[in-house]
C-alpha cells in the first residue's frame, strides 16, 4: 500500500476490467438483444451504429465525471436514502404501467 491506498499491477487491473466487461451477461443482453432488435427498424444501419456508439460513449463518460462531481453530496447517508427512495418509486411507477398497459 502507498499512503493507505492499495496498489495493484497493470495486469491485474486489466484482467478485472476484462472480467467485468466480457463476463457480464448484461453486456450481451443489452448489446445484442435490445440494441439488435431496435436496429432492425433503422433505415440506415451505419447511422444507427454511429448513434449507438456515440450515445454509449457519452453515457459512460457522464457517469464517470458525474460520480466525481456528486461525490461530496453522496458522502451523506441521507442522500443515499433519498436516491434509494426515488429509485424505488420509479420502479413501482414502471411496474404499474407495465402491468396496467
Amino acid at each position: 500500500t502507498v499512503e493507505g491506498q492499495v496498489v495493484t499491477s497493470l495486469k491485474k487491473s486489466l484482467l478485472l476490467c476484462f472480467g467485468f466487461t466480457w463476463l457480464n451477461p448484461h453486456v450481451y443482453l443489452d448489446t445484442l438483444v435490445l440494441v439488435g432488435m431496435v436496429s432492425t427498424g433503422a433505415t440506415s444501419k451505419a447511422l444507427f451504429a454511429a448513434g449507438a456508439v456515440s450515445a454509449s460513449f457519452f453515457f459512460f463518460f457522464t457517469i464517470g465525471y458525474g460520480a466525481r462531481l456528486l461525490r461530496p453530496l453522496f458522502a451523506n447517508p441521507k442522500a443515499w436514502n433519498l436516491l434509494d427512495g426515488l429509485v424505488g418509486i420509479l420502479m413501482l411507477y414502471l411496474a404499474w404501467h407495465l402491468y396496467s398497459g
